[in-house]
């Protein structure tokens, strides 16, 4: 039983990690994929907390999501099997393709297909968003918080860990 919860944590990010084309947020959606839709290991609302949680931790959201899932699943043996699966494979892809990747990173065949999967990236991202904004505004206080943050983000050019940790503050004198 155990060491099919640990293949599973292995393959699931694995599998999330070395598709995720565009870095860190473009891994959320395929996480969010194996976590929730395959596995079940989380709903769509503890997902969304854990991604919460991760945000406002300093580090890469890549590694932060596994380590929260696979220790809510098999503990820190989880953590260590996720994590060897988040990172092993990209870093042999790393040092098998440097090569390959430097000598070609002109061609018009690999831009083409750089560019032909940047759409699906953004449209992942959006889908994602959309399902877990489904249930995070069940009331006019967190349209209020999206419209507050919208407003400090692109007129107040705030940093968003600044608002992370406000919002935080916020949470805990409105909602405890």
């Amino acid at each position: 039983m155990l060491f099919t919860q640990l293949w599973d944590l292995f393959i699931a990010f694995a599998r999330a990690s070395n598709l995720g084309f565009g870095g860190g947020p473009a891994v959320i959606p395929l996480i969010k994929i194996e976590v929730v839709e395959r596995y079940h290991w989380l709903t769509n609302a503890q997902f969304t907390d854990a991604l919460a949680v991760g945000n406002a931790l300093p580090g890469p959201i890549a590694t932060k999501l596994p380590a929260y899932v696979s220790y809510q699943v098999a503990g820190w043996l989880g953590v260590l099997v996720s994590l060897i699966g988040t990172i092993l494979p990209t870093v042999l892809a790393v040092i098998l393709l440097t090569g390959f990747l430097m000598k070609y990173s002109n061609s018009p065949i690999l831009k083409g297909m750089l560019k032909g999967v940047r759409p699906v990236v953004v449209v992942l991202i959006a889908q994602t968003a959309f399902d877990m904004g489904i249930g995070t505004f069940p009331n006019l206080i967190t349209w209020g918080i999206a419209a507050v943050t919208v407003v400090s983000l692109y007129w107040l050019k705030l940093h968003p860990a600044l608002i992370i940790v406000l919002s935080m503050a916020f949470g805990l004198l409105v909602f405890r």
